[in-house]
């Protein structure tokens, strides 16, 4: 972002406020705002150099997407949701993505399956040089492209939705570098499936997927819960 005088970052408002979402958004997947942290708005909007209408609208667009809590009359809080909120809405997910796959396997066009093929390349030499984020990101690209394939508006927008909410426990699932041989492996398989539009291999890399996502963001939340209880336990 460029800054004009004053320290003031120039660029029009929407774009503005994207682009503090992205700063905020990472900051939260990184664990530099953690689960429950105000986000204080008029210091923030001092320590950035911008006025507190763009910084409003970034903090709206992360409640949109679930990672931010409002509260009349309050500061804004990262959110904190529970392990049985974030397995909800995995199952949701799981059944989001199986779709997805189903319906790119029957409408996607070769290009997409190029790009989709092109997008697990770029995460395998990805792999071993990138930091956290950059990875995660391409992970996530990988999922949206298969469901963007699928040429349904619908389960494009919902699946959106719940990428969205599910961005920091997946980001702190994919931060397991020890599992990221066996995802990249069945992301493999899931490009092969498409490829030869083969339904029920597709639907079922994505289904044991999802099964160790959950089983990893559950060892991941109920580790966190035991360190937390440890922490506020009386000496």
């Amino acid at each position: 972002m460029e800054r004009a005088q004053g320290g003031m970052i120039a660029m029009n408002e929407n774009t503005l406020a994207e682009q503090l979402a992205d700063g905020l958004r990472r900051d939260i997947l990184l664990g530099r705002l953690k689960p429950g942290a105000r986000i204080k708005e008029r210091d923030s909007s001092a320590d950035l150099g911008v006025s507190r209408t763009p910084l409003r609208e970034a903090i709206r667009i992360l409640a949109s997407e679930g990672l931010v809590t409002l509260r009349p009359s309050r500061s804004p809080v990262v959110a904190d949701p529970s392990l049985k909120e974030i397995t909800d809405d995995l199952v949701v997910m799981n059944t989001l993505e199986i779709l997805g796959a189903r319906l790119a396997c029957m409408n996607a066009t070769p290009q997409e399956l190029a790009q989709i093929e092109a997008q697990h390349e770029e995460m395998l030499r990805l792999s071993e040089i990138a930091d956290a984020v950059t990875y995660f990101e391409a992970d996530m690209t990988f999922h949206r492209q298969i469901t963007a394939a699928s040429h349904n508006n619908a389960l494009i927008d919902t699946h959106g939705a719940y990428m969205a909410r599910l961005w920091r426990p997946r980001f702190l699932a994919a931060s397991l570098r020890r599992d990221r041989p066996r995802v990249l492996r069945q992301h493999g398989d899931m490009v092969r499936g498409l490829r030869i539009r083969d339904i029920v291999l597709v639907s079922a890399e994505i289904e044991s997927h999802m099964r160790h996502l959950v089983l990893n963001i559950t060892d991941i939340y109920q580790s966190q819960d035991r360190e937390r209880a440890e922490a506020e336990a009386p000496a």
